[in-house]
């Protein structure tokens, strides 16, 4: 006979409180349900669990043997309802996010600062990859959700569009002329040009924005940050592309100088990436509101 995980329960109760009465007030059902409840299970495991008595119910040798597991599986659960509620109530929690070292240093710092000030009891986990990466993260189950550049398509995945960004052209000083006009895009192979290398989502966007203005783009440095584009395009190494809300205080302190490109680059937006009918913790969702 198949037993009911119910019926452990109700025996729990019913020898906690020595009555079938008080057992049944606690369950919120009937006295006459208890006693089926209980005929059931000891029909189940084949003897004996209680006496009954004039005052009520004694565990015999085989229910007290029963009762000593069972109390530990009750409380086992009674742990697992606490835990559940903490993590409710954001008392603890992880969150697993992938995002690139650019996403989290100019997009989620800030948000992770507030929210970590909120529930210092959470914990964070960051595991710094691209956006094909994260992706690939996402799809095997080993972060929560990721934080990407769009446009990027999964059948999969769920994309919520976020914040607005735009790529500029820039260079130091020197290339301070070239921001007088429009440079044409077809004229950009004149100057030394640094981009990021291939495989991320960043340089793939350009690379596809050029050629669908029929320009390959051929860099004479191919570095593996965004910081390193910034440094080197500082130096005079050449012109590079480099997202306009990333380097504010460079532009305006003119340690890089915007040139504008015709035809002018998209716009594209940071995306926040979760499994389609796959729940999020508390945790997870309750950050996701701090994303813009």
């Amino acid at each position: 006979m198949q037993l009911n995980m119910e019926w452990y329960r109700v025996f729990y109760w019913t020898a906690k409180l020595g009555s079938l009465t008080k057992a049944a007030e606690k369950l919120h059902i009937t006295q006459p349900a208890v006693s089926h409840t209980l005929k059931q299970l000891e029909r189940g495991l084949g003897g004996q669990l209680f006496f009954r008595t004039t005052k009520g119910v004694t565990l015999t040798a085989e229910g007290e043997v029963l009762f000593n597991f069972v109390e530990q599986a009750m409380h086992f659960i009674e742990i697992g309802e606490k835990k559940i509620a903490e993590m409710q109530e954001l008392s603890y929690g992880e969150i697993n996010i992938g995002a690139s070292d650019t996403l989290c240093k100019h997009f989620l710092l800030p948000h992770l600062e507030q929210f970590h000030k909120q529930y210092p009891e959470v914990r964070i986990r960051i595991t710094n990859r691209t956006t094909p990466e994260t992706i690939t993260l996402l799809k095997e189950g080993k972060i929560d959700f990721g934080v990407v550049n769009l446009p990027v398509f999964d059948s999969k995945i769920d994309f919520r569009t976020s914040l607005t960004q735009q790529d500029c052209l820039v260079g130091n000083q020197e290339y301070a002329a070239l921001a007088e006009n429009p440079l044409p895009l077809k004229e950009l192979h004149r100057y030394p040009l640094l981009l990021l290398e291939p495989g991320g989502s960043t340089r793939n966007f350009l690379d596809e924005y050029a050629a669908t203005n029929g320009i390959t783009l051929s860099p004479e440095f191919e570095l593996g940050s965004l910081d390193l584009l910034i440094q080197f395009a500082q130096s005079g190494f050449g012109l590079t592309f480099i997202i306009r809300e990333y380097i504010t205080k460079e532009l305006h302190n003119g340690k890089l100088i915007e040139i504008p490109l015709t035809p002018p680059i998209p716009k594209r937006h940071v995306g926040i990436a979760t499994l389609k009918s796959v729940p999020l913790s508390a945790a997870s969702r309750r950050f996701l509101e701090f994303l813009p």
